[in-house]
């Protein structure tokens, strides 16, 4: 597989807005009622993703033009230091091949990771084993669900 990595086009935001509501059907629904997914899908539009590539540096993941994957990283808050990592998505047929994987190591060399001392995750049910792995613990060790139904999880760069 020959993944090309490139920053977020406004021209990409219908398919994206699609990935994403695909990607939180078929791979979130285990972990989450289908009315949480559906609130979130509503929020999630094309203009969303659009507003969201304006104050992140966002990528997206392509497999011959096809935009298969989704990766963001931005500021924590307005903070100048910290930054979150957001929009993180892989198309279903392509899960379990690298591409996540493939995401993280995109992000953590982006100009913002390299010059953060925190960066902290939201991290759904279905992914925080995933953003484990990849080297990002639980916030202060807190290994709770959030009111928003996520775990936090945060690496410390520097």
């Amino acid at each position: 597989m020959n993944i090309q990595v490139r920053r977020f086009e406004t021209a990409d935001a219908q398919v994206v807005a699609k990935l994403v509501a695909r990607v939180l059907r078929e791979s979130n629904s285990k972990d989450y009622s289908s009315g949480y997914i559906e609130k979130d899908i509503q929020k999630m539009t094309s203009d969303f993703f659009i507003e969201k590539a304006k104050q992140t540096h966002f990528y997206v993941f392509c497999d011959h033009n096809k935009i298969i994957g989704t990766g963001a990283i931005g500021s924590y808050w307005g903070s100048q230091d910290e930054f979150s990592l957001f929009d993180i998505f892989v198309l279903p047929e392509y899960q379990g091949q690298g591409v996540g994987r493939l995401i993280i190591e995109t992000l953590e060399k982006d100009e913002y990771f390299k010059r953060a001392s925190r960066v902290e995750i939201p991290a759904s049910i279905t992914g925080v084993e995933f953003y484990r792995h990849m080297g990002y613990d639980f916030k202060h060790g807190d290994k709770k669900i959030d009111d928003e139904k996520l775990y936090r999880l945060e690496k410390f760069p520097n």
